[in-house]
């Protein structure tokens, strides 16, 4: 997958843990930790806001594109 989440990284840099953020977001521990474990598919745009205002960051901060392995990195010309 080209995206990765570094949620763990800014969790660290807050000082939170897992349960107290899942708590304040309002989401399952069991999901933030497939978020935080970079084993999720998908996220929700409000789940990321809420992320985002717990941890008073933005969303760049937690997700990065790093491309794929001898990919263009685009969208092949596609509209979207």
């Amino acid at each position: 997958m080209a995206i990765i989440i570094n949620l763990d990284v800014m969790m660290a840099r807050r000082k939170i843990g897992l349960s107290e953020l899942a708590s304040r977001v309002d989401i399952t521990l069991a999901n933030l930790s497939i978020l935080k474990n970079n084993k999720a598919r998908a996220i929700r745009f409000s789940t990321l806001d809420a992320i985002c205002r717990e941890l008073d960051c933005q969303p760049g901060d937690i997700l990065e594109y790093a491309g794929e392995p001898g990919g263009s990195g685009g969208n092949d010309g596609k509209e979207l």
